[in-house]
């Protein structure tokens, strides 16, 4: 079953003098790991952003699990949906940003339990039960009680997960998860992601931590200049690319 379909995606930014997105469709399939490579300006980013209906696209038609967001019109421009079904498509996906985006006045249990009760209508036990499964699962329940000023950043992005996680998504996007973070802490992240994938959860991953996503993806899409270059499974994609633009940018990690 394919929990995101984009075909035809084209976005564009300064009344079309910048086009960010040419043509890209993408589809992902249920339980699926997918991580998406580029140079910086490629447009990685800003595709996650017109999947997670952070970001309008000009056209392309855009569906969760059979259910549509938005459609290419008789114009060709996108159409959405009203704004009762964007709501419920909104349940289908988590996102972790890069830079945690954490409630700074909320404690740790409260960042994972007041989306679970505004929108998802979980009474408060419930709520905080999820929410402390999930930090127990990130190593965190002793954290429960701390403010996000409190933890380093590594802890700030494993609560970030924890709180998408707890929203029970059908997939999370994750936009260069460790790109905020040391290097020493950057290790605790991809290990979390790693697990997940292990448990089958379909995901979407920004990286450039090229090593993780040889070892993690089931497909690697490889996007520069807007477009999808290439993409296969990363013992294709990083072994063997058939593109000259991928075997250049894939180059650059060679000797580190």
């Amino acid at each position: 079953m394919q929990v995101l379909e984009m075909e035809h995606v084209k976005k564009s930014f300064n009344g079309a003098a910048l086009h960010v997105l040419r043509d890209i469709s993408l589809h992902v399939d249920e339980g699926e790991v997918v991580a998406i490579i580029g140079p910086s300006g490629s447009g990685k980013s800003t595709l996650l952003r017109c999947a997670t209906l952070l970001t309008e696209m000009d056209s392309g038609d855009l569906r969760y699990s059979g259910q549509t967001a938005a459609r290419s019109g008789a114009d060709g421009r996108a159409v959405y949906a009203d704004k009762q079904t964007l709501k419920k498509i909104r349940g289908y996906f988590g996102l972790v940003f890069q830079n945690f985006h954490l409630f700074p006045h909320y404690s740790v249990l409260k960042n994972l339990t007041d989306a679970q009760i505004s929108v998802l209508g979980r009474g408060k036990t419930e709520a905080q039960q999820r929410a402390r499964e999930l930090l127990a699962k990130m190593g965190l329940s002793d954290k429960e009680d701390a403010y996000p000023c409190q933890l380093s950043g590594g802890q700030q992005q494993r609560v970030a997960i924890a709180r998408a996680l707890a929203m029970d998504p059908a997939i999370l996007f994750f936009d260069e998860p460790t790109s905020a973070l040391d290097p020493e802490l950057t290790g605790e992240i991809l290990k979390v992601i790693r697990a997940l994938a292990e448990e089958h959860m379909t995901m979407v991953i920004v990286t450039h931590e090229m090593d993780f996503a040889r070892d993690v993806a089931d497909r690697v899409i490889f996007m520069d200049g807007g477009v999808i270059v290439e993409e296969g499974k990363p013992e294709e994609v990083f072994a063997a690319p058939k593109e000259e633009r991928t075997r250049q940018f894939l180059a650059r990690f060679a000797d580190r």
